[in-house]
């Protein structure tokens, strides 16, 4: 795996997705040869896993777990695509990205604070939905003010921008469903990892 693998590393850790105790459905195995597997979304990097488990492992949507094939009761990690995950997995994504961009506020707020131009003519801000050149052009006249608070202040000081957690959570979806986008501000893959 990737960053699993670095003895120094962060743990990578995942949201559980969906649970599939009888494996996948595509497994032409008879029953007693398929292993149990879950499909969990990376909670610092958006990474899509499927995770095949030891025998009596059971986990839930929602759990948190670590992203080890080390670790006790994962046998296999996998990273997958959008398209890979189980129906389950997928309806429930959008939910559990939700939850973690709001539990991680600060982050995400420190991006419209900290947003970059990705070339001359196109800016990192202009990435997320919705947001042209006028409204990001408040955006960056607001923060070059005072640094935004929280979504709260965000959506306060800049008219037209009634959402900004939304639309965050909008553009890390369309970043997870769409493998050819040419630029990724949060979700990375595998072949993006730095060295």
């Amino acid at each position: 795996m990737s960053d699993a693998d670095s003895d120094d590393a962060e743990p990578v850790t995942a949201v559980v997705l969906d649970f599939l105790p009888h494996g996948r459905a595509d497994d032409d195995r008879p029953q007693y040869q398929k292993e149990a597997i879950a499909y969990a979304v990376g909670d610092a990097e958006f990474r899509l896993y499927e995770l095949t488990l030891e025998e009596d492992v059971a986990l839930g949507i929602d759990d948190q777990v670590s992203v080890d094939p080390t670790e006790e009761g994962i046998a296999r990690v996998r990273e997958v695509d959008h398209e890979d995950l189980s129906g389950g997995a997928r309806s429930e994504l959008e939910y559990v990205v939700e939850d973690l961009v709001e539990a991680e506020e600060e982050r995400f707020v420190d991006f419209y604070n900290e947003a970059q131009p990705i070339t001359l003519r196109l800016h990192q801000l202009n990435l997320l939905p919705g947001i042209g050149k006028k409204l990001r052009n408040s955006i960056l006249d607001e923060r070059k003010r005072e640094p935004f608070a929280d979504f709260e202040d965000l959506a306060d000081r800049v008219p037209g921008l009634h959402d900004p957690r939304s639309v965050l959570v909008d553009r890390i979806m369309e970043e997870l469903r769409d493998e050819d986008l040419k630029y990724r501000t949060f979700v990375r893959r595998e072949d993006q990892r730095e060295e």
